[in-house]
């Protein structure tokens, strides 16, 4: 790491702790040259909390090292980030929607990153699985079946696993991360058949509710190589892992604490345990803010000194064997950069502790978060690259503060299951809607929605979709796909470029929705959740049957 990315100058490195929190709705400037991950953006920066327990002394909290005022920070960030400042765009207010930004922007132009495609046919590779082509028809094929057989097969809505390429993503992960233990994190996507494939191909799983920790057994996986996370984990999902033999359980709270000491000596079992740091540091992108506090729902803070607290607590418990720290830092991380604060703060900690009690702790985790290719704007990482800066950055925090190397562990989800899976729907409807100053917007509805993928509508992500089902000669319009729910802001993908003649009957594919879709997904109107097939060498295996209305009313107890 270079000097200026450790010292305090940094431009991303940037300390506050003003007690507030600021929503800061950014309307897009003339010429949309706002990236997307500043559009609608909030920071929040929260208040002190002071620990419930007694704080170590050896662990004295840090203050900030910067004070900056949180308005000029994001001004100034506005400012690199569009090339010059633009004040006079910037406003203190909140969303001006009661449902949120997807509808006060809903007559916004097309974002800077999206460009007009020479094109419309054509594929962005780094979207899509690597067995995704689009043949001399213009039909989208997957693992050498085309989209028109698979939706005569099994129909849409329908989420379609390239196999080969899910599993070269997990190795990839194990082979660059080698010597080091890797969690598949469930909660991106799960089934049996997902949880073998991670296994087979040398990954742990990362599990945070008994549902979850109960496929896995299913699965027949070596639950020694499982972890439980959770910040509210039952009595039930505590004995559950406890007498299945959970490798390791993560530790959130004092009260888990006491209730897994308790459950553990009526039981006899000492579990392995972690405790889980909150550091300080939110990333995202290629952006993070290092803050003094958080004010989330996770972990012990370790600038309140609940961190050491919890260490202490579980080291002086004869019925937890303390294996180590964990933390975790984002979402959607491109990049290494937000790790050396956070690897720093949780590594001074380790070594705190170990100078304390003189028991050095033998494991760390760094937790996940690794980004994909949502869109053309996104630029993520390889797994190759991210182990050669997470391991430089260790190593260089571990000797300056003269410590070993603990034995670490990373949870890769998302840039497993994100990328090898595309969502195919069918067109229903399309509707071309004006806009403000002579402009128009098509609005293409599809037979899915806000029920299988409710990311858009959360988050305000991002997605990119293509037709998959002939070739258009069709000049391209900016388009929006919807869903079929009775909700304004069931969006799909918000802003993308489709063929002006795209009408009923047509397939739609949207790539990168095996992370958090299925997982995510809801009854929402009754309608029946999709099914999850995986295609390999032309053949269609079925993961997770589709839900039929008999399940719903199955459940009706009426």
């Amino acid at each position: 790491m270079t000097a200026s990315r450790r010292g305090m100058s940094s431009q991303r490195q940037i300390w506050m702790a003003p007690p507030a929190r600021f929503e800061l709705a950014l309307p897009p400037p003339e010429g949309g040259a706002l990236s997307p991950e500043l559009r609608g953006r909030a920071i929040s920066v929260p208040k002190p909390v002071r620990a419930e327990r007694n704080v170590p002394a050896w662990h004295a909290a840090p203050g900030p090292s910067v004070f900056l005022d949180v308005i000029s920070h994001v001004r100034e960030l506005i400012g690199q980030r569009t090339g010059g400042p633009r004040l006079a765009q910037f406003r203190d207010v909140t969303h001006t929607h009661v449902a949120g930004s997807i509808h006060a922007d809903s007559t916004a132009r097309a974002p800077s990153w999206l460009t007009r495609p020479s094109n419309v046919n054509a594929l962005l590779g780094s979207l899509w699985s690597s067995g995704v082509a689009k043949d001399e028809n213009g039909v989208l094929t997957v693992a050498g079946l085309s989209v028109t057989e698979i939706a005569n097969q099994v129909g849409t809505p329908v989420y379609v696993v390239d196999e080969a390429d899910l599993r070269t993503r997990a190795r990839a992960f194990a082979e660059a991360f080698a010597g080091w233990d890797v969690y598949y994190a469930a909660k991106s996507f799960l089934c049996t058949t997902v949880a073998r494939w991670v296994t087979e191909e040398g990954l742990g799983i990362d599990v945070c509710t008994g549902g979850e920790l109960a496929v896995v057994q299913r699965a027949g996986v070596d639950l020694r190589r499982v972890g439980l996370h959770g910040n509210n984990k039952s009595v039930e999902e505590l004995t559950y892992a406890l007498t299945a033999g959970v490798g390791r359980i993560i530790l959130d709270s004092f009260d888990e604490i006491d209730r897994l000491s308790a459950l553990a000596e009526r039981l006899q079992i000492r579990p392995r345990v972690m405790i889980r740091a909150t550091t300080g540091v939110e990333a995202h992108t290629h952006e993070y803010i290092a803050t003094a506090h958080e004010d989330q729902k996770f972990g012990f803070s370790i600038a309140g000194g609940s961190a050491a607290a919890a260490l202490l607590t579980c080291h002086e418990n004869a019925w937890l064997d303390l294996i180590g720290i964990h933390s975790h830092i984002g979402s959607q991380i491109f990049d290494a950069e937000g790790f050396e604060v956070a690897a720093r703060r949780t590594l001074r900690l380790h070594a705190d502790f170990a100078a304390e009690t003189g028991v050095e702790l033998g494991e760390m985790d760094l937790g996940g978060g690794f980004g994909i290719a949502y869109t053309s704007a996104d630029s993520p990482s390889t797994p190759a690259a991210l182990s050669e800066d997470l391991r430089a950055i260790i190593d260089q925090e571990c000797s300056a503060l003269g410590i070993a190397v603990p034995h670490l562990s990373i949870e890769p989800g998302r840039a497993i299951s994100g990328p090898s899976t595309f969502a195919l729907y069918r067109v229903g409807t399309v509707k071309p809607v004006a806009l403000d100053g002579g402009a128009s917007r098509l609005y293409v509805a599809v037979d899915g929605g806000m029920s299988d993928n409710i990311r858009t509508a959360l988050y305000a992500a991002e997605y990119s979709a293509t037709v998959a089902s002939r070739l258009s000669t069709a000049p391209p319009v900016l388009a929006r796909v919807v869903g079929k729910h009775c909700e304004g802001g069931d969006i799909l993908v918000r802003d993308e470029f489709l063929p002006a003649d795209i009408a009923a009957d047509d397939l739609l594919a949207v790539p990168a929705s095996g992370a958090y879709s299925r997982s995510m997904a809801s009854n929402y109107n009754h309608v029946p959740r999709p099914p999850v097939i995986a295609v390999r060498d032309g053949q269609i295996s079925t993961l997770i049957r589709r839900e039929t209305i008999e399940d719903l009313l199955a459940l009706d107890a009426g």
